[in-house]
């Protein structure tokens, strides 16, 4: 492994970190718009206690895939930017939005309560969907470069039905994970638990059902199938996905909240490490390989020691918020 492949790894763990955090608030989003029964404005204020503390810093996992790309594979950041402009226009729109009434529900009084909470609902199906058409889209091979140059079409790199069906599932994906979580955090409310554990059990199979669909469409992806199916590493990595799912769906039937929250937390990261190291060599298949796209060799150096130094920071101070905020008894 060089520096390319190390840089690459940080942003596949930030990208990791990112669906577990800040995926599973845009996952509350959705269950704030499917929020139903006579616990429905309850469901709606746990989802608000649960997001509120942390929905901001969370973002700092895609900011940092974002500047990494930029700064350390430059092509990769034009290429994708050209290709893929309408879907990240659109993603980036969704984040927006939802911040952004979010923040006017919380504050803008009653009367603008259902108001806003609809659009912060709406907008938190945006940004997942789009965000798995764009994955979906650079790991397809529609998208073709030409001496550093986007020749492939505005529309059909994004639309075809794997990047499609890979939005549908990072979008359950969410919501299954904001399920499990909001689970576990409301296990001290017997009704409030039994509505999200029945959510969270239903958008598990949601979530095995969506990925046959990502698997029947996925040879418009041929590399990425292959690599998939055929590495050293995919029966170990599939067979620990799957433990994981089960053990996350039978700790909830049995009301083991806290298991299920770890075992649902290992199933995604896996799910998202294996679409990482699928991908690989390319960083947008099959025209933008990771080593060919790379920064000079100084640049990648220094973004390493400050992404050393700045992690001296960075992690402690995130610890220090979800020590405050999200650990058991200090809510």
């Amino acid at each position: 492994m060089g520096l390319p492949d190390v840089i690459a790894f940080t942003m596949l763990t930030a990208l990791v970190l990112y669906v577990l955090l800040g995926g599973a608030d845009f996952g509350g989003g959705i269950w704030d718009l499917l929020a139903t029964g006579p616990r429905a404005r309850e469901q709606r204020r746990a989802i608000e206690e649960a997001i509120a503390p942390v929905w901001e810093a969370n973002h700092v996992w895609l900011i940092l895939v974002i500047v990494l790309l930029f700064t350390c594979f430059p092509l990769g950041f034009s290429v994708a930017s050209i290709a893929l402009h309408l879907p990240l226009t659109l993603m980036l729109f969704g984040i927006v939005l939802r911040g952004s009434a979010f923040v006017f529900r919380q504050y803008g009084g009653k009367e603008h309560d259902s108001r806003w909470g609809k659009v912060f609902a709406i907008a938190s199906l945006i940004t997942p969907f789009f965000l798995g058409v764009c994955l979906g889209a650079i790991t397809a091979g529609g998208i073709r470069v030409e001496d550093e140059a986007v020749v492939s079409g505005l529309y059909e790199t994004w639309l075809g039905a794997f990047p499609v069906a890979v939005g549908a599932f990072t979008l359950v994906l969410f919501a299954y994970l904001a399920a499990v979580y909001l689970t576990a955090e409301n296990a001290d409310d017997e009704g409030l638990a039994r509505d999200f554990r029945f959510r969270a059990m239903v958008t598990s199979v949601a979530v095995a059902l969506v990925a046959v669909l990502v698997a029947s469409a996925s040879n418009e992806a041929p590399h990425f199938r292959e690599a998939l199916l055929g590495s050293w590493w995919s029966a170990p990595l599939q067979i620990a996905t799957a433990l994981a799912a089960l053990v996350a769906l039978l700790a909830l039937w049995t009301h083991r909240y806290e298991l299920a929250r770890i075992a649902a937390i290992a199933q995604v990261a896996l799910i998202v490490f294996g679409w990482g190291l699928a991908q690989r060599p390319y960083l947008i298949a099959p025209d933008v390989e990771l080593h060919e796209a790379a920064a000079p060799p100084l640049t990648l150096r220094l973004v390493a020691w400050a992404l050393a130094i700045g992690s001296l920071v960075l992690f402690p101070s995130l610890a220090g918020l979800f020590r405050i905020f999200k650990l058991p008894g200090r809510r």
